[in-house]
């Protein structure tokens, strides 16, 4: 006689260190099988949209920065770059510069923390040291020139708080040199280490054909062969003027994603760059009304970032008074670590739960907003 598995229920989360942020993913499991999963939000802080409709416009941008803890400043982008649509503010061209050079350390920040999380998801504990140590380096850099590590409310309405400190380009130089020598350790270490690809190529392969039709966006999609970055796709800012290319990889699993990930560090550090060359003089900010009294006229403003994560919208809608009348924030995080995890979970090991989880880039908050 055959024996019956019993399928028995566990659970992942949101304290398990394989988990991204404060989340839970209920398994259905027989044996070391995965047959359903369900995805558990709610365990941070909540409810961003509302309260932003409670305050008044300068005080969303500390709110925003909650939305995605490990990367804030795409949402201080987007809700900047949709107030001055709304109000037809024009930004400095050096404030544009600053704004990029924020984006992309931000960018580079947050891969060196998802490549700790990537690796510890699969056991190899020296990664996260590693990535964790040297993305402070950065936080430093934000440190200095917002006054945060993490929160900055730099990116405002009209372009910048201040300008650079004296002497911060040449530390910026100076740690994008050290980071840049230290991805060749990185690839030693992880990239090419055979438990890394034993246990990612060909493990939580995304279908190319659906991925679109999903809503797949940055590393995800692009590591299904599809070139998609709003940066070259509707250029905002000043990436128009900046050489870079669409990073993108072959067979949609665990291990396209990640030389994604991989390669578009190289690409920042090298934009950055670029950034530091072509940056000209001139004001960082075109000021605005008493923020107390700052009333938008009456419209509507759809804005997008291309985040580390990938497209990030805002659609926000003004009808004339102090506050907001509605903003809606259109993140990755919904689809990837919802409906398209669930799906990918099915099937497979409970071994890989965490590890195909992490390679989508998950950021609870953004979900439970």
């Amino acid at each position: 006689m055959t024996q019956v598995e019993k399928e028995t229920t566990l659970y992942l989360g949101p304290q398990h260190p394989g988990i991204t942020g404060n989340m839970m993913i209920e398994l259905k499991v027989t044996g070391d099988t995965v047959q359903r999963a369900k995805t558990h939000v709610g365990y941070l802080h909540r409810g961003f949209e509302k309260l932003m409709e409670e305050r008044l416009w300068m005080q969303c941008f500390p709110i925003v920065c909650r939305i995605c803890v490990p990367e804030p400043d795409p949402n201080e982008e987007n809700l900047a770059r949709a107030i001055e649509e709304i109000e037809g503010r024009e930004v400095p061209e050096r404030a544009q510069y600053i704004r990029v050079m924020v984006l992309e350390l931000s960018r580079i920040a947050s891969y060196f923390l998802w490549m700790g999380g990537q690796a510890g998801s699969m056991g190899l504990y020296t990664m996260p040291q590693w990535t964790v140590g040297d993305r402070d380096y950065i936080l430093d850099l934000f440190e200095e020139l917002t006054g945060g590590r993490v929160y900055h409310m730099y990116i405002w309405a009209g372009g910048v708080r201040r300008d650079l400190p004296d002497g911060f380009a040449g530390r910026v130089r100076r740690v994008l040199d050290y980071l840049e020598e230290r991805l060749t350790d990185y690839d030693r270490l992880f990239f090419q280490n055979a438990l890394f690809l034993k246990r990612s190529q060909g493990v939580g392969v995304i279908d190319k054909d659906k991925a679109m039709e999903w809503g797949v966006v940055g590393p995800p999609l692009r590591g299904c062969g599809i070139a998609h970055d709003v940066r070259k796709d509707e250029p905002y800012e000043v990436y128009d003027k900046l050489d870079f290319e669409i990073i993108t990889h072959e067979g949609g699993d665990i291990y396209a994603r990640a030389m994604v990930r991989r390669r578009e560090i190289e690409q920042s550090i090298s934009i950055i760059r670029q950034v530091l060359d072509k940056m000209p003089g001139g004001p960082v900010h075109n000021p605005g009304p008493n923020p107390l009294k700052w009333k938008l006229p009456a419209g509507e403003a759809y804005v997008r970032t291309e985040s580390a994560r990938g497209e990030f919208g805002y659609y926000v809608v003004s009808d004339g008074s102090l506050k907001p009348r509605r903003i809606h924030v259109r993140g990755p995080a919904y689809v990837h670590g919802v409906s398209l995890l669930e799906k990918m979970l099915v099937g497979a090991n409970i071994a890989d739960v965490s590890v195909i989880m992490n390679s989508l880039g998950t950021c609870p908050p953004e979900i439970e907003r």
